[in-house]
């Protein structure tokens, strides 16, 4: 149901992008590629120019040098207009994106910007409601929501300009466990439905084990970038980013100083997995059952 596709290779890509303020570069040097329907999560510790990287992606920063290519089209001057119609950004504090006097109006101003007809207006702002569950507050004032529903209709307005690449900087650091969880659950089915590329900027390890690919930050270049599954079990790397290991990676060793050894894995889906697999295995050594 996403908006905007195109047949270049990559969603995103940079080549040799610096960014700086004065004689201070704030990104120096950065390449990378993120094709269609990848969840990447940008990692590193604060002031690694995380945010400074996904604000140069639609013009909110302008690049010292290089180039950022987006679907395709080189950003620049000329294609601003198009490309923002192609990236949708939630940030971490949801009152910072809201315009409108109810939720409804508040997605309606970003259709009014795109000239639609009023019956697709409509249409989109109820197939995004209903998606993102917040019928019932469509008129309600953003600032009666709670953190969680605040979020979700921000989302809600992203979602129905129909952009293909989806970037959410810190959109879950304001938010408490119950509504944490369930922006990751969303990112899950937004990622399974296979329309949206997801770039997420967070200090969320459990976040980024979710994700396809890690690029982690630290003084304005890529300093790592792989899979979460490899990048989240180097210890040096977590220090670097000042981050702690994922709860289901210091499980994994805690059972393993116990006699209970199921590898290293950081998503808490997989321990589940493994330690059910583990056990049965036991279950039917000690019945003499097996094979």
């Amino acid at each position: 149901m996403a908006g905007i596709t195109d047949k270049s290779e990559h969603a995103v890509k940079l080549k040799h992008v610096y960014y700086g303020q004065g004689c201070t570069n704030v990104l120096k040097d950065v390449s990378l590629a993120i094709p269609h329907g990848q969840w990447v999560c940008i990692a590193g510790r604060n002031g690694a120019g995380k945010s400074t990287l996904i604000r140069l992606l639609n013009g909110l920063l302008l690049m010292s040098r290089g180039r950022i290519l987006i679907d395709g089209l080189e950003l620049n001057g000329r294609t601003l207009g198009d490309i923002r119609r192609h990236i949708g950004m939630v940030f971490a504090n949801p009152d910072d994106q809201f315009v409108g006097l109810t939720v409804e109006d508040d997605i309606a101003f970003g259709l009014e910007n795109l000239c639609l007809s009023r019956e697709e207006m409509l249409q989109r702002i109820r197939t995004y409601a209903e998606r993102l569950d917040i019928v019932h507050l469509l008129q309600r004032h953003p600032a009666t929501l709670s953190g969680g529903q605040k979020q979700r209709a921000a989302i809600a307005a992203v979602l129905a300009m129909e952009p293909s690449i989806i970037v959410m900087d810190e959109a879950a650091s304001m938010l408490d466990e119950k509504a944490k969880n369930e922006l990751l659950g969303l990112m899950r089915a937004m990622h399974a439905e296979g329309s949206y590329t997801l770039i997420s900027i967070t200090h969320d390890v459990e976040e980024m084990a979710e994700a396809d690919r890690m690029i982690v930050l630290d003084g304005g270049m890529v300093v790592a970038d792989g899979s979460p599954k490899e990048l989240l079990l180097q210890d040096d790397l977590l220090r670097r980013c000042r981050l702690k290991a994922p709860f289901a990676l210091q499980l994994c060793r805690e059972l393993k100083a116990r006699g209970i050894d199921i590898g290293e894995l950081v998503r808490e889906k997989e321990v589940l997995e493994a330690l059910w697999s583990y056990h049965s295995k036991r279950f039917l050594t000690a019945t003499g059952t097996e094979g």
